[in-house]
């Protein structure tokens, strides 16, 4: 019996010669969407509802009297109540309630990857990496692990936890694609010193600007927070 095939995409400019139609795609945005999302629904949040541009953002959070919340640019949007930090979103804040969120990469990604008729859209980050894997060998269905990037470019903690996936999966998957063998490799050398890794990346720079340290070294740690998020119904929720 044959495996489904597992892709790994690189960056959103990439997405549209994938074919997305029957497969699984994970959205990853570690540095902070996919992270804050595991996060607010492991912490009990009835549901989180991405959205790619900031007025949606605000009249969707009227409408359901749901949390705003984005940034651009590492920075919380002017008009939106919260900000895009896994530590604003703790059990005691989150839970029963309902996130909007809008950030520079992962939730318009999101949105992409449904406009390419994706089967189902999951997101990932190593906060719920085991919980990401299990979904993906449990559905035996053909995956597309999405890394978000920065504005379109490639970057490596997306990549990395693609990698951590691919490591995890690969014998119930066929995988001939050398940006899944690259991801794989960079994770396998850097597992062990991923924090260390961390400090080096441009994304890393930019965030650790506004005082984020803290932030991208809870991102960057496995099932602190292992829920799968499911898209369903404009929605994410817990799977």
């Amino acid at each position: 019996m044959s495996k489904p095939h597992l892709h790994t995409v690189l960056s959103p400019r990439l997405l549209d010669i994938y074919d997305c139609s029957n497969s699984i795609v994970v959205i990853i945005d570690v540095f902070r969407a996919t992270s804050t999302i595991a996060t607010a629904l492991y912490n009990g949040a009835a549901r989180v509802i991405p959205v790619d541009t900031v007025d949606k953002c605000i009249a969707i959070g009227k409408a359901t009297s749901g949390i705003t919340a984005g940034e651009r640019d590492g920075k919380v949007i002017e008009g939106l109540a919260y900000g895009n930090s896994p530590a604003e979103y703790p059990r005691s804040f989150i839970e029963g309630k309902t996130l909007v969120l809008t950030t520079t990469n992962g939730t318009k990604l999101l949105h992409m990857a449904l406009q390419a008729g994706a089967a189902e859209v999951i997101t990932g980050s190593f906060p719920n990496l085991s919980a990401v894997c299990n979904y993906l060998i449990a559905q035996g269905k053909p995956v597309v692990l999405g890394c978000s990037g920065w504005k379109d470019k490639f970057n490596l903690e997306d990549t990395m936890f693609a990698g951590a996936v691919i490591s995890r999966v690969k014998k119930h998957f066929t995988i001939h694609c050398d940006s899944s063998l690259m991801a794989e490799e960079m994770y396998t050398k850097h597992k062990n010193d991923r924090l260390a890794f961390i400090t080096q990346l441009t994304h890393w720079h930019r965030l650790e600007k506004f005082g984020l340290e803290k932030d991208l070294q809870y991102c960057v740690t496995e099932d602190i927070a292992n829920v799968l998020p499911l898209f369903k119904n404009g929605d994410l929720i817990a799977g």
